[in-house]
């Protein structure tokens, strides 16, 4: 064998182990969606225009601390009964003394701590939705602005927050900033008597519905730091004065600094991993620590420097401290409007002083004429809009179907009109110049537009608690380099959305779930799903995390910082509270252990879900399917899964089948599945209303659906049935009912070998404003469709996931759920897919960005339609997809009603080998991929990997989102352009790297960490290549299923290090299709 060549093969057999393609142009109807200048609560507060209403300090008196009893570091809390007697003397102090006066220690030592049980039995009384660890630090926040109780803005004459700061023992610090809470006891039943408590009471969170308490603990061990000993002076004094380098900090003057300071140590990051250097790991464990500025309130967070790894093992002393991770509202953007209903509201301005009265209703007047107008416009503009024909339906796209069976015409837009004429012709109108003090910027205006109610189109939001949005900057000083917030059109990397100097989009990122019909590339538009996490990676701080625990919609801005040398964001939320996870690292595995405990981990799915999926809108009948069935046998070409859309279904009525079309399912579903094949059929969150549909029948009778905004009456809307209901997936009893659906004695014509897929779920309402629902209406528990949302995809799935998994009597056969939609923690239920993609070289090529993006957030299941949803690929573009799919965690080809029959062998037989290879390759790897699906449940790192997840100190890297990693072991390069014959791969120097056709190992120039190789690739080639130190399982029997592979033979591939000694590797096996694994401790 040539000594470039040192794979060996291994066989171990085992008996019973259990012409160029047509261009579609794909143009999104801008005029359906909205931007921030459009959405009032993001352009009211964006780019600091509210600034000047916000100004928050933390008051030192209102400080509590609330450890843990273990806590044995906590010295300088004092025990009850000192803080009974100094509460007392602090009473005395008050009448005598200005707070500043006494100083900011002296105030905090005199408030010490209630025990962490009260606070827990407190809290839950005040705040019932809040759970995980109970806080360590209390204490309010005070908005300082002269502004406040001026404007009907800021109404309230003292506007107070409560901040808690929860610590948990893996050294994640979660900032929870509420309204001032008032516990209500009312006994009365109706919405109008609710409605006007509602704003004294918690705001709705989603902590039960999404966080996985189970897994966050409390810090128990938390050091207090302040000027009160040497210990703390001299890390206070280290620390900010990194902060002043970085103008991240109020520089007050020098004998008071310190006094504004407090300082958090705690917890245990592991940073130890596989390849941690041996006399670094004394190390692998560090605290966190985490700034508190009272004045100008902000919070920053640190790594802990570790000194027995600095050269030379300094003394603390000597150590010095960077800037931090992490900081929060170092520009002074935190925001948080304070909720209150109309009546209320009218009732202050009726007693609010204008000092130019009689000035401001002239301009009141201008104004309401100027509305008036423009409301006869609109008006005037639907009637044009429709031409007076009749509406008798509307399409996916949100344009109306006419009884004469001609469609509304697609609007053109204007992206110059939009931004010369939407915020600047908006800010002189209905804005009110209030009275300011003397000093203060006498040109400052409130932006007080669509406060109350806020019209898009003719949809109307009635905004009964007025603006209510919360929002923060974010900042990472010390790192350019920022990933997440999927899903958008875009690269992996976050781009510059604000700012001076060339900003590359001018929106901000949108997290709004919708059904973006013909979306377009290179876009910060929403998309279908959300996941509020940015991911930041340096090489100087690490990585580090933050997670915007908000569901409703937000948008962020991304800009640079520091001279170019660093990075901040502002994250602008329609509502909710703020409640912010710092995910502190220092390394991907570490970061991904941690974001785990946050939001649960990725069961493994069973093995024949990641062989092939076969797809299309809509295999017609039974005949067809068994004619496509046949055709994958007769050629050998392996898959696993045929698919059927919704066309099978009787007239869209979900959970039943089309009596014509497939009058024999279970047989159908039986003759797959006895040659190792499993079907999927869709079921969509929309339910017909019509009277003889027994699951519409029985959802009404039991009051089981989303009401309009009265909370009265089922709420109506338009999708594929027709006339729709929406079923409440935040309630568990419709959860649990939901899932009862799955019976097999309820679901007729459905077995054990028929799975789910859930589209629409955005949700999709075609004639909603964006394709979606109104934000005023209103759950089973009165809470508004905007505070929820986002969530309703992953609620929808998780109650699929749970009725395939209970429809078995052991419930021991794992499910399988395809979504469209997402939010944090989707990773627990099942499969997501990037939506309606186009068959075109651009969407190939973004498909790899945007699948890392969602690995980034923790979703590993992903995928996008091999071959493109709209249009019609031609064979080189189909094969390049096959390639690039086969290479993807989920791997299926789908397609539009309207285009061509796609299948394989539809290229020509030529062709089709190509592509049967590619399919090939995958099922003889599927040992690894399952293997590394495993490691992502039990790690939390994702199966698709960024190269900079594996190689988190090689900075060249980072930007890198057209090739990737799958585990750690295998790099993936697709090639995405026509006619390609060669293509440039980034390999990192560290590792040697062998092509896994040749098995020959790449010449690499290790002067440097990385060496950019061009390598052929014709259209038979994918560049793919295994990591050298490692060993990956394969099974080479050509086989139609994964189900005939069971007993297969391995082959390991063992790709030595450089020294051509020594290679590790992992191989995970159980039964494919059981909990087994789970519950018998395999």
């Amino acid at each position: 064998m040539s000594t470039t060549s040192l794979i060996l093969l291994v066989v171990i057999g085992l008996l019973s182990v259990s012409t160029k393609c047509l261009q579609l142009v794909m143009a999104v109807d801008r005029s359906k969606f909205r931007t921030c200048d459009n959405t009032s609560f993001c352009r009211r507060n964006r780019d600091g225009r509210n600034k000047l209403a916000y100004q928050y300090n933390l008051d030192p008196l209102s400080i509590q601390y609330h450890p843990h009893p273990n806590n044995q570091h906590s010295s300088n809390v004092e025990t009850d009964e000192q803080n009974e007697q100094q509460q007392k003397q602090q009473k005395q102090d008050q009448q005598q003394e200005e707070p500043r006066k006494r100083g900011y220690i002296q105030s905090l030592k005199q408030m010490l701590s209630k025990s962490s049980s009260n606070q827990n039995e407190n809290s839950n009384k005040i705040d019932p939705h809040f759970l995980g660890p109970n806080p360590f630090f209390t204490a309010n926040l005070i908005n300082t602005s002269p502004f406040v109780g001026k404007t009907n803005l800021n109404p309230q004459s003292k506007e107070q927050l409560n901040l808690s700061i929860h610590l948990h023992d893996n050294g994640i610090a979660r900032i929870r900033i509420t309204e001032e809470y008032q516990s209500t006891n009312t006994n009365s039943d109706s919405r109008k008597d609710k409605d006007k408590k509602a704003y004294a009471q918690a705001r709705w969170t989603s902590d039960e519905l999404i966080l996985n308490t189970d897994e966050m603990k409390y810090a128990s061990d938390v050091q207090v730091l302040d000027d009160s000993n040497d210990e703390g002076r001299m890390m206070l004094q280290k620390l900010t004065s990194t902060l002043k380098n970085g103008s991240l900090i109020l520089d007050n003057n020098d004998s008071d600094e310190l006094k504004n300071l407090v300082l958090l140590k705690f917890g245990d990051m592991n940073m130890y991993d596989d390849y941690t250097k041996e006399e670094d790991q004394e190390c692998a464990s560090r605290s966190s620590l985490l700034l508190i500025q009272y004045q100008s309130f902000s919070l920053h967070l640190w790594r802990e420097i570790c000194t027995s790894s600095i050269n030379n093992k300094k003394d603390d002393d000597d150590v010095s401290y960077g800037l931090p991770m992490v900081s929060m509202n170092s520009d002074s953007l935190m925001h948080f409007e304070i909720r209150r209903n109309k009546e209320d509201e009218q009732k202050l301005n009726d007693n609010h002083d204008i000092s130019n009265e009689s000035e401001q209703q002239e301009g009141n007047d201008a104004v309401d004429t100027n509305l008036q107008q423009e409301g006869e416009e609109e008006e005037e503009e639907e009637e044009d809009r429709h031409g007076g024909k009749e509406i008798v339906g509307y399409w996916e796209d949100g344009l109306a179907i006419y009884a004469d069976g001609t469609r509304e015409e697609k609007k053109e837009f204007d992206l110059e009109d939009l931004s010369s004429n939407s915020i600047l012709q908006k800010e002189r109108k209905r804005r009110i110049l209030m009275d300011v003090q003397e000093g203060i910027d006498e040109n400052f205006q409130f932006d007080t537009d669509d406060m109350w109610e806020e019209k898009f189109g003719d949809h109307l939001d009635t905004k009964p608690y007025g603006p209510m949005s919360v929002g923060a900057d974010i900042s990472f000083p010390a790192s350019t380099h920022l990933f997440g917030l999927p899903e958008h059109a875009s690269s992996t990397q976050l781009k510059r959305t604000t700012g001076n100097n060339g900003a590359h989009y001018q929106e901000p990122y949108r997290l709004y779930n919708l059904d973006v019909f013909e979306y377009e590339l290179d876009e910060t538009m929403a998309l279908y799903g959300e996941v509020p996490l940015i991911i930041s990676q340096s090489k100087s701080s690490g990585t580090v995390g933050v997670f915007w625990f908000n569901p409703t919609e937000t948008f962020v801005d991304v800009d640079s910082t520091n001279e170019g040398k660093g990075s901040t964001t502002h994250w602008i939320s329609e509502s909710g509270i703020i409640d912010l996870f710092l995910i502190p690292g220092p390394n991907p595995k570490a970061l991904y252990q941690q974001y785990a405990t946050i939001t649960g981990r990725m069961p493994l799915p069973p093995m024949w879900s990641l062989g092939y999926h076969q797809c299309r809108w809509n295999y017609r009948d039974e005949e067809d399917v068994y004619q496509v069935h046949n055709k994958f046998e007769e050629l050998d070409y392996p898959y696993d899964v045929l698919w059927l859309d919704i066309e099978h279904t009787d007239g869209k009525r979900y959970f039943t089948w089309d009596k014509h079309l497939f009058p024999n399912p279970i047989p159908m579903q039986e003759k797959l599945k006895s040659q190792g094949r499993n079907m999927v059929t869709i079921i969509d969150p929309h339910i017909k209303r019509d009277n003889h549909y027994y699951i519409h029948k029985e959802a009404t009778s039991k009051g089981l659906y989303i009401k309009d905004k009265t909370g009265e009456k089922d709420y109506d809307g338009w999708c594929w049935p027709g006339s729709s209901s929406y079923l409440d997936f935040t309630s568990e009893e419709v959860r649990n009912w939901w899932a009862d659906q799955f019976a097999y004695k309820k679901y007729i014509g459905s077995s054990p070998s028929l799975f789910t897929w859930n589209d629409m779920n955005e949700p999709s309402v075609f004639n909603g404003p964006e394709v979606s629902m109104q934000k005023d209406l209103r759950n089973l528990n009165g809470v508004e469709h905007r505070e929820w949302h986002n969530l309703y995809g992953v609620l929808f799935q998780r109650a699929t996931a749970e009725g395939l998994t209970h429809r078995n009597p052991d419930g021991n056969i794992r499910p399988f759920v395809l979504s469209r939609s997402f939010y944090a923690g989707s990773q627990r239920y099942g499969s997501i897919w990037t939506g309606d993609n186009e068959s075109s070289w651009p969407h190939l090529k973004i498909a790899a960005p945007m699948l890392l993006s969602l690995n980034t957030a923790a979703l590993s299941f992903v995928g996008a339609d091999v071959g493109g949803f709209f249009g019609n690929p031609d064979a080189e573009l189909m094969t390049r997809w096959m390639q690039a799919g086969a290479y993807q965690p989920f791997f299926r080809g789908h397609a539009h009603h309207d285009a061509k029959r796609r299948e394989p062998w539809m290229f020509g037989d030529e062709w089709m080998v190509r592509m049967r290879r590619a399919a090939m390759a995958r099922y003889a790897l599927l040992p690894y991929w399952y293997t590394v699906f495993k490691e992502a449940g039990v790690t939390g790192m994702p199966v698709m990997r960024t190269m900079w997840m594996q190689y988190p100190d090689v900075e060249e890297l980072y930007g890198i989102d057209d090739q990737y990693l799958i585990g750690s072991d295998m790099l993936v390069k697709p090639v995405t352009e026509a006619g390609a014959t060669q293509t440039q791969v980034v390999f990192p120097t560290e590792h040697d790297w062998y092509d896994v056709d040749t098995i020959m190992k790449i010449p690499l120039n290790n002067d440097f960490v990385i060496d950019r190789i061009t390598v052929q690739s014709d259209i038979d080639k994918i560049p793919v290549y295994q990591r050298g130190g490692s060993i990956i399982a394969r099974k080479l029997r050509l086989r139609r299923s994964t189900q005939l592979m069971t007993k297969d033979p391995y082959t390991l591939y063992i790709a030595l290090d450089k020294s051509s000694t020594y290679a590790t590797g992992v191989l995970y096996m159980d039964d494919e299709i059981s909990f087994d694994h789970e519950r018998k401790g395999h």
